[in-house]
């Protein structure tokens, strides 16, 4: 009898750990399960043709330089085309446009920056979210109104630097319940040092919180995304209702001097 209860206790103990590792499933994991979606894959590793390039002083749809392309399954952001740099801003659009998703990017900065290239923007690209559509930007309009999740690199022994910090090119939000109407702010991440890949997420909420994590860990949260009144192309872009207030919008990665490559931009749609 003593064996048949040992041999009981054994099965029921393993039982129970089976249940419990069935149970403690990855938060994107139970996201996916609650949301009944599959991750949409951005970047299909093979090519571009469900992004569009807009770069300062050209129409849209032209890939200037052949900056924005794809080698060894990487979306590259390259400047071996380039002699220097004059101000030619550009960003590559996703062709839909989402409201309340998790967005998740593998990135890294590789090479030297191009000839006269602004200081700020080495080892600096960005996640532009609740953009404005490329057919809507100026010829020379530099930057898309939107939401920039900033990524920045650092250098071994060059000090810190934040990545996966937030810059508002013709927007606003609201942080800590006060509106923010400054252009930048940094986030609390570690730096990311050199050519190492990095893994971000970007949680959005409409027109609700937005959150930033860098490897898993949160780093920067704000909300209320909306148009910025001082902002050139505010009049523009605001709607005929007169709100303000962006719960939506295009997706677009920036090229603005130095080489960028992604080997992962997939998005998960959640529940409003």
């Amino acid at each position: 009898m003593r064996t048949s209860y040992k041999l009981f206790g054994i099965t029921l103990l393993a039982c129970s750990i089976i249940l419990s590792s069935c149970n403690s499933k990855p938060k994107t994991q139970e996201t996916t399960e609650k949301s009944g979606e599959e991750w949409i894959q951005l970047f299909n590793g093979k090519d571009i043709t469900d992004w569009t390039p807009k770069f300062t002083g050209f129409e849209l749809g032209v890939n200037y330089k052949n900056t924005f392309r794809v080698e060894d399954g990487l979306l590259r952001v390259s400047y071996d085309n380039w002699d220097e740099w004059n101000s030619e801003f550009g960003h590559l659009f996703y062709k839909d446009e989402f409201s309340h998703y998790l967005l998740r990017v593998e990135y890294r900065f590789i090479g030297a920056q191009v000839k006269n290239g602004p200081g700020w923007a080495f080892r600096n690209n960005g996640l532009m979210i609740h953009g404005q559509t490329a057919e809507s930007m100026a010829l020379d309009q530099e930057f898309p109104t939107s939401v920039e999740v900033q990524l920045l690199g650092g250098v071994t022994g060059q000090g810190e630097r934040p990545t996966m910090n937030l810059c508002t090119p013709g927007t606003n939000v609201v942080m800590d319940g006060k509106l923010f109407e400054e252009h930048c702010t940094d986030s609390r991440s570690k730096t990311q040092f050199d050519d190492e890949w990095v893994n971000v997420e970007v949680e959005v909420h409409g027109g609700e919180v937005i959150r930033h994590f860098v490897n898993g860990e949160e780093v920067l949260s704000y909300e209320q995304p909306q148009l910025d009144p001082r902002d050139q192309y505010f009049d523009k872009l605001l709607p005929a209702d007169g709100n303000i207030m962006i719960t939506g919008g295009t997706i677009s990665i920036q090229a603005e001097s130095h080489s960028t490559d992604f080997r992962k931009i997939e998005l998960l749609v959640l529940d409003e």
